[in-house]
């Protein structure tokens, strides 16, 4: 076997780089080795920018248009070969963000202008405040350019199942024991409700950053220049870049907030879960229907079988994503002193996570594809299901003053199987108003659905555009 049969995703070591590699193409340019080092050689070319626009570092005045024009391509144009030259240097440096540095310096030339002014790429800097930068360029890049459409499509792709099956009677089975009946759609608005919540949650979540030094006190910028104003220039280029300043950290940006991203979406994942296992229920009772794709395969000794794989795949997924994120939210706020490098490993597997999150909304948009509605076994589940009737008819006969409405019902449906027959004749029996009786008579497990189909209009009408 050679060295370069490993290049292909057969011998990948993470499914999300390997089987599933085509799911998380849209993180690559963002949560990559790629993303990082982009992100990092983008913060560099920043700081230097904000340096030249100083009125008390004369040495920056003068910037020749060649190292312009280089800044300007290294900061919109930086490609994979830029990349992989940095790769290259860091093979010798060991370092990776000095490597930057110098691939900068490389890139500007070795004229008396393009030395003099290289001096001053990473001017002031620790390593952590170039990580920090890329690490929340990267994160806001994935949250909003790739995590946030695909969870708000999978959450549209519920509001039109949601809005289609608004008036479709459904039994409800609390603790799986039948129960008031709903309609599909409602339990479909439940989920769109909670996932629009927190989708809105985890886009608010500031982006923090830093940029202020070893240690965090400015210390090398005073000492070479007194009379700058540093905390002020580290702030212009934090907000230049979009983001949100911290001025008050040790080494390393605390991550307070990486906790709250992750958790965010560990909030959204674990809706996600409950969809899933909800959806694979209710295939299970034959509520919904998947159709069949040519060509697949069910099971490899039972020809019949239709795998609600999708949902099972995204759960496992979700699963695996939730786990990270877990540890990246109680690991990275952890730091001993003003800095130890146990955080460095675990953020560059901020891609495996979101990967594996991007992997499980697309199964399940797969999934709720392929459904169809099974009305005609909804229909049989509900007319088998008159028992869950005692509900209304106590309730109109406490209003009506019947004693022990509750324990009559009780004895008469406790463990009983209820048919309609049986419920007629009981509330022909019963001392209420004659148009109370004929309401009741008339009532059937598909109509007992109470503002179920209102419900669900209200909650889709009521759904934010963003």
């Amino acid at each position: 076997m050679k060295n370069a049969d490993f290049d292909s995703p057969l011998f990948a070591l993470s499914p999300a780089d390997g089987r599933y590699a085509r799911k998380t193409d849209a993180l690559r340019p963002h949560v990559s080795e790629f993303g990082l080092i982009r992100y990092r050689v983008l913060t560099e070319i920043r700081w230097l920018e904000v340096l030249t626009q100083a009125d008390d570092i004369p040495e920056l005045n003068q910037i020749p248009d060649t190292i312009s024009e280089q800044m300007q391509r290294l900061a919109t144009r930086f490609e994979a070969s830029d990349a992989e030259t940095i790769k290259t240097i860091e093979h010798t440096t060991n370092h990776d963000v000095k490597a930057c540095e110098y691939y900068i310096k490389q890139c500007f030339g070795d004229s008396t202008a393009a030395v003099a002014i290289s001096e001053f790429i990473h001017f002031g800097c620790t390593s952590e405040d170039i990580n920090n930068v890329a690490y929340a360029l990267m994160l806001r890049a994935a949250r909003d350019e790739v995590l946030l459409p695909a969870l708000r499509a999978i959450a549209n792709t519920l509001a039109a199942m949601a809005a289609s099956l608004a008036d479709t009677p459904m039994l409800s089975r609390t603790h799986g024991q039948t129960a008031s009946p709903t309609t599909v759609g409602k339990e479909l608005a439940n989920v769109i409700v909670r996932l629009d919540r927190q989708i809105a949650q985890l886009r608010d979540i500031p982006v923090l950053a830093k940029f202020n030094g070893a240690v965090g006190n400015y210390n090398a910028h005073l000492a070479a220049y007194p009379a700058v104003d540093w905390p002020n220039l580290g702030a212009t280029l934090i907000k230049r870049l979009g983001l949100t300043h911290n001025p008050m950290t040790t080494q390393i940006e605390p991550h307070d907030w990486l906790a709250e991203y992750a958790h965010a979406i560990v909030r959204i994942n674990t809706i996600l879960i409950d969809l899933a296992r909800d959806i694979w229920g209710y295939v299970s009772l034959g509520y919904f229907k998947q159709r069949v794709v040519a060509g697949e395969v069910g099971s490899s000794t039972m020809p019949h079988k239709v795998n609600p794989i999708d949902f099972e795949n995204a759960e496992g997924n979700l699963g695996l994503a939730n786990a990270l994120l877990e540890h990246l939210a109680s690991k990275l706020p952890v730091s001993r002193w003003q800095r130890d490098l146990t955080d460095s490993t675990v953020l560059r597997n901020w891609g495996a996570a979101l990967g594996h999150v991007l992997i499980s909304v697309a199964s399940l948009e797969k999934g709720l594809a392929k459904l169809d509605i099974n009305a005609e076994r909804l229909a049989a589940d509900l007319d088998a299901a008159w028992e869950v009737l005692a509900e209304p008819i106590q309730t109109v006969m406490r209003r009506y003053g019947v004693a022990d409405a509750y324990d009559q019902l009780k004895a008469l449906t406790r463990g009983e199987r209820m048919t309609a027959e049986r419920l007629t004749a009981f509330i022909a029996g019963l001392d209420i108003p004659d148009e109370a009786r004929e309401s009741l008579s008339a009532m059937t497990p598909a109509g007992y659905t109470g503002l179920a189909a209102s419900l669900t209009r209200a909650a889709l009408a009521n759904r934010s555009s963003d």
